[in-house]
């Protein structure tokens, strides 16, 4: 039996990431160490034009990251989201993304 995320919610996340399917990628922190996380989606916000921004969630880990995304010439690029108004957009939009599948 595999052991519990911890979170009191009874199951393996990062076991259900790999049974999902869900892509990873690296993410490079400040301190230069690298973060596996799973791809959780890539979504637009209603209302903020020409921006798409991306959902990860560390595969070691329980907390969504929020971040907005851009494809340059097949490059990722990702940049935190420092207004508050913006984040709290982004954030509102995820959960109903999120609620949505979760019902599907």
């Amino acid at each position: 039996m595999s052991e519990n995320c911890g979170c009191g919610c009874g199951h393996d996340h990062e076991n259900d990431q790999e049974e999902a399917g869900l892509e990873t990628m690296f993410l490079t922190l400040d301190d230069d160490t690298e973060l596996e996380c799973g791809i959780l989606g890539v979504f637009e916000v209603e209302g903020v034009e020409g921006k798409e921004f991306i959902a990860l969630m560390p595969l070691e880990d329980e907390t969504v990251l929020l971040y907005e995304y851009k494809e340059i010439d097949e490059e990722i690029e990702l940049n935190v989201i420092e207004e508050d108004e913006l984040f709290d957009k982004v954030s509102a939009a995820f959960n109903e993304l999120f609620e949505e599948e979760e019902e599907e």
